[in-house]
């Protein structure tokens, strides 16, 4: 299994990076990248572009979806990204707005991270984390329109620049630790 997890949030509707990640194109771009799952958390007002992709009798691309509205934690489904043997689980990728509390959890993870800042929100403290996140060489930031392209450069980021780091993501464990952000 390669699962790509898409979260756009609980609180702030963000049906534009839905819609994205249902188009055929972007589908058909997990699928040469051999993702085998695709995974939404859709959030606020998303459900019926879900519910409306899934009756469309569009087609996956071979990929197996599933989503959900809200869950108090999103952090099983992040872990389902991670790598493991016992498993057959190759490493995927997360996909998510710009909430500091989703990309602190998926960099702890390890795991290919792309940060889409919602462009409709009021202030741009969004755009300003994901663009320190790619600077920094932690996450790629990407808009809407080039989330399919940025897939290549967050898989590449992680196997050369991540895993040369100090190896191991305890930065931040203990940064959410500090924020309060439970294992």
């Amino acid at each position: 299994m390669k699962l790509c997890f898409v979260t756009v949030g609980a609180t702030a509707s963000f049906e534009k990076l839905l819609e994205q990640v249902l188009t055929p194109d972007f589908l058909q771009t997990l699928a040469e990248r051999h993702y085998t799952h695709l995974l939404l958390q859709y959030g606020k007002d998303g459900e019926k572009i879900y519910n409306n992709f899934l009756n469309s009798g569009k087609s996956h691309h071979g990929l197996i979806l599933g989503g959900f509205d809200f869950k108090s934690s999103i952090e099983p489904e992040m872990i389902m990204t991670t790598e493991r043997e016992k498993q057959e689980q190759q490493r995927g990728l997360i996909i998510c707005h710009a909430g500091s509390g989703t990309v602190l959890a998926g960099l702890r993870l390890g795991t290919p991270l792309i940060v889409v800042p919602n462009p409709d929100l009021a202030d741009n403290h969004q755009q300003e984390l994901a663009d320190v996140l790619e600077q920094d060489n932690y996450a790629v930031s990407s808009t809407i329109q080039d989330i399919g392209s940025a897939i290549a450069k967050a898989e590449l980021q992680k196997a050369e620049v991540f895993s040369s780091r100090s190896g191991n993501n305890t930065l931040f464990e203990n940064i959410s630790d500090q924020m309060g952000f439970l294992d």
